[in-house]
């Protein structure tokens, strides 16, 4: 390890200095920031003399170093390594004070301010995640106590699911008792249902028939009638011509009688007129009585036609009539038995419908599981919160260590370049004793984690600077050091006002 000697002459501080931000893995895996101050590394390429001394006004010679902080940070501090002097150092420098020195200071001061408002941020953020942090254990706390009252429910809804599942079975078995009973009533309805069509055709039929020979016996009579009249008018006709075949033979017999005729006629011949009357009136009452008997014969005949298909139509009636009396009994029969079906039906909807609150009661079981499931999904989310919630206090805690220690660099560097102090380089293992005399109140084993990432200083000028942070409100964060106490002030403010303040002071 080296370290430079410097005459007590002023000299002017590098006429650019930057901060610049760098993010790295630190140890643990977890991402911290890696703050670098540039321009303290006094190795420049720029002119000089014969004699190896700069030019006025241009940086020191190459030879010319600072404070080194490189490699790995340790807890304990490292064995001191043998001590090499540069003779070129020796030499007095010509070295004018640098007239942009306010500026730099300036600048440095606004960037500090910007770092300080860019950490007050941060502990915004960080005060939100803790409020939070609080929310979250508090909705834990609740779901705990609700998974509590749940549990000791737990065995009465069991034995409550258990009987509704036993009440179940039973009318699933009973479901199928009656859908069997009302399959064979609904067969039964159909076999009747075709019977009472089939009577229904036949009483259709029977009553087509019915009103055809109705008509037939309507004709019938109608013929009776005619042929009644038609006897009445003949018999009518036969006595007229009966009363004029006397009335004639009495004239003709009178005629005949009181006629005297004078016939010359052969005496030997006799004329016998009363043999010639009754001969003719024989006839004739030969025809008459076969005319009467021949209509006599066919009247009879006709009528008891008549009357036999009056018969046979009056049994073919009768057992029409007996047929329909027959089907509007089965007819009140189908009709009381599908009354009494439908009875059965509305009954069997009314299981069917309380079959179907049995499925709603296990979609209310599925329900409960599906929470049940969500609650756990919860507990889960909770517990990766909680463990983001940690990750990100180490972080706040390793930005915290950091940040102190760049606040303290800085206010030694700024003192050196006012008043003028030696510096003298430091090796890895004081650095680490020095923040962790600072910050003896946090574990060892986290200072161990991020300790790494402070030695890792870059020695090149690319004017790298601090890491930024997230930008928040509602709060202000300063922090002042005073030889190796760090103080921690914080205020609180709520819609602008100021809610509480506190400090803490932090040291040996």
């Amino acid at each position: 390890m080296s370290f430079g000697v410097k005459n007590n002459r002023k000299i002017s501080s590098p006429p650019q200095m930057g901060f610049s931000s760098r993010t790295f893995a630190g140890s643990g895996g977890v991402k911290i920031s890696r703050a670098v101050y540039a321009g303290r590394v006094f190795n420049d390429t720029r002119a000089h003399d014969h004699r190896g001394m700069p030019v006025a006004g241009r940086w020191p010679s190459p030879g010319y170093t600072s404070i080194l902080l490189q490699g790995r940070a340790e807890i304990s501090g490292t064995p001191v390594t043998a001590v090499t002097v540069n003779k070129s150092l020796l030499v007095p420098l010509n070295i004018e004070i640098d007239p942009t020195i306010q500026a730099v200071r300036s600048q440095e001061k606004q960037q500090i301010q910007v770092l300080n408002d860019r950490f007050a941020s941060f502990i915004d953020k960080v005060r939100s995640l803790e409020q939070q942090n609080k929310i979250l254990e508090t909705k834990w706390s609740l779901l705990q106590q609700q998974t509590s009252v749940h549990s000791n429910i737990d065995d009465m809804f069991k034995a409550y699911i258990s009987n509704l599942h036993r009440q179940l079975d039973s009318l699933g078995k009973e479901k199928m008792k009656l859908e069997g009973y009302l399959h064979n009533k609904n067969d039964q309805k159909e076999d009747l249902k075709k019977k009472y069509e089939d009577e229904l055709k036949k009483r259709m039929e029977s009553e087509s028939d019915f009103i055809l020979i109705k008509k037939d016996m309507d004709q019938a009579f109608t013929s009776k009638a005619e042929l009644e009249a038609k006897l009445d008018i003949l018999t009518e006709e036969i006595d007229f011509l009966r009363v004029i075949y006397e009335e004639e033979l009495r004239e003709l017999q009178s005629q005949v009688k009181d006629t005297s005729v004078i016939v010359e006629m052969d005496n030997s011949r006799k004329l016998d007129m009363d043999s010639i009357v009754a001969e003719v009136n024989a006839q004739y009452e030969d025809i008459a009585n076969r005319s009467r008997a021949e209509a006599e014969t066919w009247y009879k005949a006709k009528y008891q036609e008549m009357q036999t298909s009056a018969n046979r139509y009056g049994k073919d009636l009768r057992a029409t009539r007996t047929q329909i009396a027959e089907l509007n009994s089965n007819i009140h029969t189908l009709t009381s038995k599908i009354d009494t079906i439908k009875g059965q039906c509305s009954n069997l909807e009314a299981q069917i419908a309380e079959d179907r609150g049995q499925m709603a009661v296990k979609d209310a079981k599925a329900r409960i599981e599906e929470l049940e499931r969500a609650l756990q999904r919860a507990k889960q989310d909770m517990a990766r919160q909680i463990r983001e919630y940690q990750d990100l206090m180490n972080l706040k805690l390793a930005l915290d260590i950091e940040i102190a220690t760049y606040r303290k660099l800085l206010e030694g560097e700024e003192d050196r370049l006012a008043n003028g102090i030696e510096l003298s380089s430091i090796g890895q293992g004081r650095l680490t004793q020095f923040i962790l005399s600072n910050y003896s109140g946090f574990p060892t084993d986290r200072m161990k984690k991020y300790s790494s990432g402070f030695s890792r200083f870059s020695s090149a000028g690319d004017g790298r600077g601090l890491d930024s942070f997230s930008s928040g409100s509602d709060s202000s964060y300063n922090m002042t050091q005073s030889q190796k106490n760090v103080i921690i002030k914080t205020i609180e403010t709520s819609d602008g006002k100021v809610v509480s303040k506190s400090s803490e002071v932090i040291g040996d």
